[in-house]
């Protein structure tokens, strides 16, 4: 017989692992709708052009792409939901509120190969704010309304981030403003034609050998000295006070000017402290129009937990009109590694119960025939009442025994079947114990 093993760069989850997964994903949902979006979903794949036309034909080596058995459609299972969003938008975009905010979180695909902290298939959450709030009009009311929404959308992070017992010791948000950055760039001699390239060398920054770096900087007019400030990346910016970016060696007061709306609204969402300004984050995606940030684990010894920014010019390129968009992505793979590191996945009795899955009752028999014809009715019964019930499967009439398998499902009570008129209700947790009637026994339960 052959052996079958699952596909490479997939993971088998067994009740408790997918237990965890779903302690999650609530976490995720709960979040979002704390901070006011809405859950959305689409397809699990899409036609191949809606990739394509975003990232170019280069994206294809990275998905897993198919046609049909004699179709001659092509397809791909979804890598990120980005265009699925700006898809759905377009497509309603008159009859949708100003702004929207959607968040979703579902699996996603990718032809990469398998390390630590990247898989084939993982979950992922996003969250996106479409559109500004209050219609502004003038250049510096809109750019007030767009530092809005991305303070509002990081801080839906944070507070995600927060709940799971994470604080800024642990994760550290890195922010950077594309437009920011390529004014101070002009402003230090480096063209707008070459900026690009540069780009790339920072986005590089730590996949490259040590001294690298500063060669590549070098290129474009940095010195050595000036090419450390880079390698730091960190910019202090003080709220109101411009001044205080950077030093002799690298004038930064240009770069903190333009940032500092943001700088503003990180305050007044009180998560300023989670915060580092980073003149190396401009993240891959050519598409990126304004600010960008990256969730890294303090040590930096993880890749980035979540990563995105803003993106003002991809709902036209679905058809949709001009719209304002800021949204991240959040995958599940990396951020189970770094709780699990910092000892803040919950032990398993308390993820069973918060994935729904402690039963509030485990049925067995006193060993009776009459006894033994009435567990499943009456787990059927509580079940209609609205109670999760289980009963044991074992041929075995051992009291013990059962109420052992009941403590193990991490049931909160027991009930030993005496007649049919009657129960004894045990508290698995306190041992103590009553006769309740069968007719009452539904009752007692829910509000014991």
């Amino acid at each position: 017989m052959p052996s079958f093993q699952g596909p490479k760069g997939t993971r088998d989850l067994y009740p408790l692992d997918a237990a965890k997964r779903r302690f999650v994903m609530e976490a995720w949902r709960s979040a979002s709708i704390r901070h006011g979006f809405e859950e959305i979903d689409g397809p699990t794949f899409e036609h191949l052009p809606l990739y394509t036309v975003k990232s170019g034909e280069g994206i294809v080596s990275e998905l897993f792409s198919f046609k049909r058995a004699g179709g001659e459609d092509d397809y791909a299972l979804r890598p990120e939901f980005t265009p699925t969003l700006a898809r759905m938008y377009a497509a309603k975009a008159g009859s949708l509120p100003k702004p929207t905010k959607w968040f979703m979180a579902g699996p996603f695909f990718r032809a990469e190969r398998p390390q630590r902290g990247r898989l084939r298939e993982f979950l992922q959450w996003n969250v996106d704010f479409l559109g500004l709030a209050g219609d502004p009009k003038a250049p510096e009311e809109i750019e007030r309304a767009k530092a809005a929404a991305d303070a509002e959308v990081i801080a839906t992070c944070v507070s995600f981030l927060a709940s799971l017992g994470l604080t800024p010791r642990d994760v550290r948000i890195r922010v950077n403003h594309r437009f920011a950055l390529s004014q101070w760039l002009e402003s230090q001699g480096v063209a707008a034609e070459r900026q690009g390239d540069l780009f790339k060398l920072l986005d590089q920054r730590g996949k490259l050998p040590e001294g690298q770096f500063a060669v590549g900087l070098a290129e474009f007019g940095f010195s050595t000295q000036q090419a450390e400030v880079f390698q730091k990346g960190v910019v202090r910016i003080t709220v109101d006070d411009p001044q205080s970016a950077g030093d002799a060696v690298l004038d930064l007061t240009l770069f903190a000017h333009a940032v500092m709306p943001l700088a503003q609204q990180f305050a007044q969402m009180g998560i300023v402290d989670w915060i580092d300004f980073d003149l190396t984050v401009v993240r891959g995606l050519a598409y990126y129009t304004g600010m960008v940030f990256e969730v890294h684990e303090a040590s930096g010894a993880e890749r980035a937990i979540a990563g995105g920014g803003r993106y003002d010019g991809l709902v036209e390129l679905f058809g949709g009109p001009g719209t304002p968009a800021v949204g991240f992505g959040m995958g599940d793979v990396v951020l189970a590694l770094v709780l699990q590191d910092r000892g803040l996945m919950p032990e398993d009795a308390r993820v069973v119960e918060l994935a729904g899955l402690r039963p509030d009752v485990f049925v067995l028999s006193n060993g009776s025939a009459e006894a033994d014809a009435w567990v499943r009715p009456l787990c059927a019964r509580l079940r209609a009442a609205g109670l999760h019930a289980r009963h044991s499967y074992k041929a075995t009439k051992n009291i013990g025994k059962l109420l052992k398998d009941g403590a193990d499902l991490r049931a909160r009570f027991a009930v030993i079947v005496e007649s049919p008129e009657s129960v004894t209700v045990k508290d698995l947790k306190t041992g103590s114990q009553s006769a309740v009637s069968l007719e009452g026994l539904a009752s007692h339960l829910r509000g014991a």
